[in-house]
């Protein structure tokens, strides 16, 4: 019965053992997944792999490319559709080596040349996070590039000149905070793939570095420590609140729009302060670039400048005549750095298309849509070159008709209302509005319906902050309206765009009146109103 009792003992003893090493190895595999997904929020991949509308990380976002439309992968971990069947050994062959599974090229519009620089550990974590996602089942959909690009075997031609494997390699001279912010912006945040001036040679980090350039349609700006087109007139503080909020506090006017809101939103805004100010700390170290020259500037006479008239007329209201807006409600114009940006395209989109409420500002109609290509190009001139301002006119012929062409926003009336994503917030939104308060709403009722609906949302959904209770409002107002052409005589963009003025002001101030839309001169003739 002894040798029993102790051989008893003994199972007990090893089961015990066994159990703790499988909370353990649970445990780690846990901190494994969760670090993981920290550093896929750092690469942004949920942008490129998750299309609007569709499940989280299944792929057929559609990537507009010089070469044509390319259509992303499912990384979900789905047997047939996914990554469900990848070992590590292929994952890493494509993230670091730009390797498909079936041994074909990858197209750098997958960031594999910044990639190669991630750690084998942090790669690791990532593919084990991919592996614990749900799986969708999604197929890929079909690439619509053209012959010769469609041919994947000349992509050796660009890995040959552009791409070269190898990990980060810290500088032994540099802070542990510099190295660090170097691994994420030169790795995982392959921040120049925007931010160069190339466009043509893919997503190489060989010409133009974080000098600026056009990246879909959009200007992403000059990130080097240049004091007029950069971030050298910036303090460290001002930068990382950009990265983290889309705005600066100060005097640094301006807030993020198209791909750079998206990367905020998605990614920045998650990660920490300290690898924020890391990657500030690196970008300090980059030598200064200009993406122009002041003397080749073309001269611009301010006072009989094409485009003063339509500034007055269209945009004064809210931007002020001085251009320097209203403190917290409108960004201002005049010494905004990103206003002066090598490119006007991201002006010229935000004119076209608009902007929803963010960082406590209004949202901006898309007052473009009742101005010509001719006056938008003025205006667009106009602004970058007064009140102290310098950048470059537009020059490109078409670039105008090029925004309008693409930019597709709720605001402009070209695409589908914007969806509520918090849950608690619709339902109070639905409450306040009984369904169909604001079905058939005249321009004339805006105020006293909003000043009954503002506050009851506000004061149900405190969570959700002002800017969230604005978009709710105007993307409630676009369902119940987009399809009533008895609205308002007035186009679309105008209708929305006095909704959302009204909202914000109800939503700062209550009880506030206000009839006319920022920047649009009322249909009365009257002198419009600021928000």
């Amino acid at each position: 019965m002894t040798r029993l009792t102790a051989l008893g003992s003994g199972w007990l003893a090893l089961a015990a053992l066994l159990s703790v090493g499988t909370a353990q190895a649970q445990e780690a595999d846990a901190d494994l997944i969760k670090r993981g997904e920290y550093l896929a929020t750092a690469g942004d991949c949920t942008a490129c792999h998750t299309k609007a509308g569709g499940q989280f990380m299944a792929g057929n976002f559609k990537l507009d490319t010089p070469i044509g439309a390319i259509k992303t992968p499912n990384l979900t971990p789905d047997d047939e559709t996914g990554i469900g069947k990848w070992s590590y050994e292929t994952f890493e062959k494509a993230f670091r080596h730009g390797i498909g599974d079936e041994g074909e090229y990858l197209y750098p519009a997958f960031p594999f040349s910044w990639y190669t620089k991630v750690s084998d550990d942090d790669t690791k974590a990532i593919f084990a996070y991919l592996k614990s996602l749900t799986p969708v089942k999604e197929k890929r959909e079909d690439n619509e590039i053209p012959f010769p690009f469609n041919v994947r075997t000349a992509l050796i031609t660009w890995r040959t000149a552009f791409f070269t494997e190898g990990r980060f390699e810290p500088d032994p001279k540099a802070s542990a905070e510099v190295n660090r912010g170097g691994y994420l912006v030169e790795g995982l945040g392959h921040c120049g793939m925007c931010h160069n001036e190339r466009k043509l040679v893919g997503n190489s980090s060989l010409a133009g570095r974080f000098g600026g350039g056009v990246i879909d349609g959009w200007y992403a700006p000059n990130i080097t420590p240049d004091g007029h087109q950069g971030i050298g007139a910036w303090s460290d503080a001002e930068v990382v609140s950009y990265l983290k909020t889309g705005t600066a506090p100060g005097n640094r006017p301006g807030v993020a729009a198209g791909p750079m809101r998206q990367t905020i939103e998605e990614s920045l805004s998650k990660m920490t302060d300290a690898d924020l100010k890391a990657m500030v700390a690196y970008l300090r170290t980059i030598p200064a670039k200009q993406t122009y020259k002041e003397k080749d500037l073309q001269a611009f006479n301010q006072p009989g400048a094409p485009g003063a008239d339509t500034y007055l007329t269209y945009c004064s209201s809210c931007h002020q005549p001085d251009g320097k807006g209203v403190e917290g409600a409108i960004p201002a114009l005049a010494g905004n750095t990103s206003i002066q940006s090598g490119g006007p395209e991201t002006i010229i989109n935000v004119i076209v298309g608009g902007l929803s409420a963010q960082s406590g500002y209004a949202p901006m109609p898309a007052i473009g849509q009742e101005m010509t290509d001719q006056q938008i190009k003025d205006v667009t001139d106009y602004i970058r070159n007064s009140w102290g301002n310098k950048a470059p006119v537009v020059s490109e012929a078409g670039v105008v008709a090029a925004a309008r062409g693409k930019i597709k926003t709720m605001m402009a009336g070209n695409a589908p209302c914007s969806t509520i994503e918090n849950e608690g917030l619709k339902a109070s939104i639905d409450e306040a509005t009984g369904g169909d308060a604001l079905k058939g709403l005249k321009q004339s009722d805006f105020v006293p319906v909003l000043a009954r609906v503002a506050s009851k949302v506000k004061a149900a959904a405190p969570e959700a902050g002002d800017d969230a209770v604005v978009n709710g409002l105007l993307s409630t107002f676009c369902k119940a309206n987009r399809n009533d052409q008895d609205v308002e005589p007035l186009p679309w963009s105008v209708t929305i765009g006095t909704f959302g003025n009204v909202a914000y002001s109800q939503v700062k101030n209550p009880e506030k009146r206000v009839e006319a839309m920022p920047g649009q001169p009322p249909a009365t003739g009257t002198t419009p109103a600021k928000p």
